[in-house]
């Protein structure tokens, strides 16, 4: 069997974790595992030096006619949403994608893949914080911004930053099987599959407005009793409001309904509790206002698409 080609351009302004990334995982000869390891090869995406995120000058040893023989392309993030690719690197892709190659792309180089529309039609996923502008970009995409990676065969898109790690160890394990690549997590000191999606690495978000005026009062007072079983109209006494005006109210100013927040703000302070203490997965749910262990597992499942005893594991590791 012949080495699989993997070929990575190169971007200007790209961030070098996310060029690492492919590097680490493809590049370094791990013919101990397999004899039919990758063979990576960089290629310059323009005719010149280019310039990476933190100021690093980068030269790749080939142009774009290394896409010619690639079996894979691993395309890096982008420095934002706003990056323009030169028609060439998108004429290139297309043309691997044609020739049979498989195209993959980590957190916001789907927009490198959007703008040769290799997504049309297509599940996609990037980071959470650019989901909502490729949405807005690229319509014929479906956009899954809860998920870590996106696997649809011919066409492979991440996460953000570390989920770019999780493409890349699915790639492997497609090829090479899960032992190969839980030893590649293991030499990497990485999880070879992670759990959950990344809703569970998204922001909770300033609990209350900023100013001092408004309902920040009235949530101040909602946040210190989280583990009480506070109620809307117990929120519009305290706004000295009518429940029906307080409800109106509230969704004009935050967005979303009384139970909506508090739900959001009672997850949050259950992460907290997960990422911070031991306490057991019942007292974090008396202590966040969910009552019981089963109904904080639902709210996980349901919001963050994990368990809470995997979210403690993920950030508090084994220990």
């Amino acid at each position: 069997m012949a080495r699989i080609r993997v070929v990575v351009p190169v971007l200007d302004d790209c961030p070098l974790f996310e060029l690492a990334v492919p590097c680490e995982v493809f590049g370094r000869d791990r013919r101990d595992l397999t004899p039919d390891w990758y063979e990576l090869t960089l290629c310059q995406s323009a005719d010149r030096e280019q310039e990476s995120l933190n100021g690093l000058w980068l030269r790749a040893p080939q142009g774009l006619e290394a896409m010619r023989a690639a079996d894979l392309v691993v395309v890096p993030a982008c420095a934002d949403a706003s990056y323009r690719p030169p028609e060439a690197l998108l004429s290139a892709l297309t043309e691997a994608h044609e020739r049979g190659a498989r195209i993959a792309a980590l957190c916001s180089g789907a927009f490198v893949l959007a703008a040769a529309g290799l997504l049309d039609g297509r599940e996609a996923a990037t980071h959470w914080m650019h989901a909502d502008e490729l949405r807005s970009r690229y319509p014929r995409i479906s956009v899954n911004q809860r998920a870590l990676y996106v696997d649809e065969g011919d066409i492979l898109t991440s996460a953000g930053t570390a989920a770019g790690i999780d493409l890349c160890l699915h790639i492997v394990r497609g090829d090479f099987g899960a032992a190969v690549a839980a030893e590649v997590g293991r030499r990497m000191v990485v999880a070879p599959q992670r759990e959950g999606d990344q809703a569970q690495y998204v922001s909770a978000g300033p609990p209350v407005p900023a100013q001092d005026r408004g309902l920040a009062p009235v949530l101040s007072w909602a946040l210190e009793r989280l583990h009480e079983p506070v109620t809307i109209p117990q929120l519009a006494e305290q706004a000295m409001m009518s429940t029906r005006t307080f409800i109106r109210r509230f969704h004009r100013e935050l967005g979303l309904t009384p139970i909506r927040w508090l739900t959001q703000q009672r997850l949050a302070r259950a992460r907290e509790l997960l990422e911070t203490t031991r306490l057991p997965v019942d007292a974090v749910a008396e202590r966040s206002g969910f009552s019981t262990g089963n109904g904080l597992r639902q709210h996980f499942t349901k919001t963050l698409g994990t368990t809470p005893s995997a979210y403690r594991r993920t950030f508090q590791g084994s220990r």
